[in-house]
């Protein structure tokens, strides 16, 4: 929902600027310019993706994954739906998803966003931090049942294998 929210809103803004900017230079040069960015848009995702299909296609051959190449041509392809939108402010994303430095560039702030957020959700309001990790858990986050069954701080049981300290080794 708040994404739905999110490309509304950039819609709604886009078409504000495109609108304000098309009254002060008029209909002509709007749509010169519009038509212009998809152009370059066109001609710049199909550099950058000849680039990273041979990229892929090299790494493909020595074994590897080319997984930033499929990053890549993603950003492309968002890029270039951004351009070909009428609109000056997704012309602007969208160059920034096409021309490789603004890329790397975006993609470093979008790690950086998304590592905040994540630190923002583990580090919630409602969670008690612990320390240590899964294997050894604390106390809060796992207590004896009423049948000696172990169970979360919410009560339900903790599953899992068993392996009791007389048992043979398999």
């Amino acid at each position: 929902m708040p994404l739905l929210f999110f490309i509304s809103l950039f819609t709604l803004l886009d078409f504000i600027v495109l609108f304000s900017i098309g009254g002060q230079i008029g209909l002509l040069p709007t749509l010169v310019m519009v038509l212009t960015t998809g152009f370059i848009g066109l001609y710049l995702i199909r550099q950058e993706g000849t680039a990273t299909l041979a990229r892929a296609r090299q790494r493909m051959a020595q074994g590897e994954l080319p997984s930033s190449e499929l990053l890549t041509g993603a950003a492309l392809i968002f890029g270039g739906a951004l351009m070909l939108a009428p609109g000056f402010l997704s012309d602007a994303l969208g160059l920034l998803c096409v021309v490789p430095g603004a890329r790397r560039l975006l993609a470093r702030l979008l790690a950086l966003a998304n590592l905040r957020l994540l630190g923002m959700a583990y580090r919630g309001p409602s969670r008690e931090r612990h320390q240590g990790n899964d294997w050894n858990q604390e106390e809060s986050y796992a207590r004896e049942g009423s049948e000696g069954q172990r169970t979360s701080e919410h009560g339900e049981p903790l599953e899992g294998d068993f392996i009791g300290r007389d048992e043979p080794r398999r």
